[in-house]
């Protein structure tokens, strides 16, 4: 059996298909399995031994009507018994319509719900998992979901060359939306309590969007980090999770990295739903749970009310507290 799983992006919702490829791999040893992914993501992905063919979308060659029509149509040259599209959305759309296989689609919330929450006329709750969904079109195939068990991949490179900042906190302040980040005063006040009670160093991990930002933590916290915001591949991020104490982290792909390194995770969530996902003792959910939240689907670009309360009210002593208690 040959198949193609299409998803993407974005960091984490990739991540989040892991679950699906293992139990596909263990319950079809002799299955071939394809994976479409678009270019800046592929090493959400990449380095997986469930995958037998990472294919990369390069959206700035084939991204047009026509050009999705043509790579959908040299994709179906691979003869897939089926198409499992978990993107579900106007590109992954035209491309598997292009496929001449069978084509399934995982269910994503309804059209309605997205325009209710946007018009502000209801809160966002998700009517389950994002993995639990990535789940439903694979069910006659016989597998079905078990739990959130997450996959990352690096390689023994990637993790030597963060070998000397093994034994860390590390905090990942960026996020896709700027409601989904926690304060800036929140991260580096709560960098300086650990520094102060523990005698470490947080490190602080981004991309090049989150530099200036990791600098203002770190001034906030009395220069009680390593900013190493640009610095890292994803694939050296994930390395440097996977030997550090703990992670605290906002809603974005580093949470999904962590849990697949099996980092001990704090995650802060504000305006998003946290039932998207499902939490263990390794990885905790912080959430003040104010009347207004969650608000939005994927966050704003500020509070739609103006006072943000979802993420001041998170204290850092409240994260300290909870992280001498759990992991320390």
């Amino acid at each position: 059996m040959k198949i193609l799983i299409i998803r993407l992006s974005s960091i984490g919702d990739i991540i989040l298909t892991t679950p699906i490829l293992k139990q596909l791999k263990r319950k079809y040893p002799n299955i071939t399995i394809d994976f479409l992914v678009m270019n800046n993501f592929k090493d959400s992905i990449s380095g997986l031994d469930y995958i037998d063919n990472l294919i990369i979308f390069h959206k700035e060659k084939y991204d047009s009507f026509k050009g999705l029509i043509k790579f959908g149509k040299e994709l179906s040259k691979n003869n897939y018994d089926y198409v499992f599209d978990l993107h579900n959305k106007l590109r992954s759309f035209i491309i598997s319509k292009n496929i001449d296989s069978q084509v399934l689609v995982y269910p994503k919330r309804k059209l309605w719900k997205s325009i209710f929450v946007k018009l502000r006329l209801i809160k966002y709750h998700a009517d389950d998992t994002i993995v639990k969904n990535y789940f439903k079109p694979f069910d006659f195939m016989g597998i079905s979901y078990e739990n959130e068990d997450l996959t990352f991949s690096f390689s023994k490179k990637n993790l030597l060359s963060v070998s000397k900042y093994s034994s860390h906190f590390v905090m990942a302040p960026g996020a896709s939306k700027e409601t989904k980040k926690w304060t800036t005063d929140g991260f580096g006040t709560l960098a300086k309590k650990l520094y102060d009670e523990y005698n470490i160093k947080t490190v602080l991990i981004g991309g090049d969007s989150d530099i200036l930002r990791c600098e203002k933590i770190n001034k906030i916290s009395e220069n009680s980090c390593i900013n190493l915001a640009g610095k890292l591949s994803l694939k050296e991020s994930g390395a440097l999770l996977s030997i550090s104490k703990l992670l605290i982290t906002n809603d974005s792909g580093p949470f999904h990295i962590s849990r697949g390194v099996k980092c001990p995770t704090y995650v802060i969530f504000g305006p998003t739903d946290p039932n998207m996902f499902e939490y263990d003792s390794n990885n905790k959910l912080i959430y003040s749970n104010v009347k207004c939240s969650p608000c939005s689907l994927h966050g704003d670009l500020k509070c739609p009310k103006s006072h943000f309360k979802c993420m001041k009210n998170i204290t850092a002593n409240f994260i300290l507290e909870k992280i001498k208690k759990d992991f320390i």
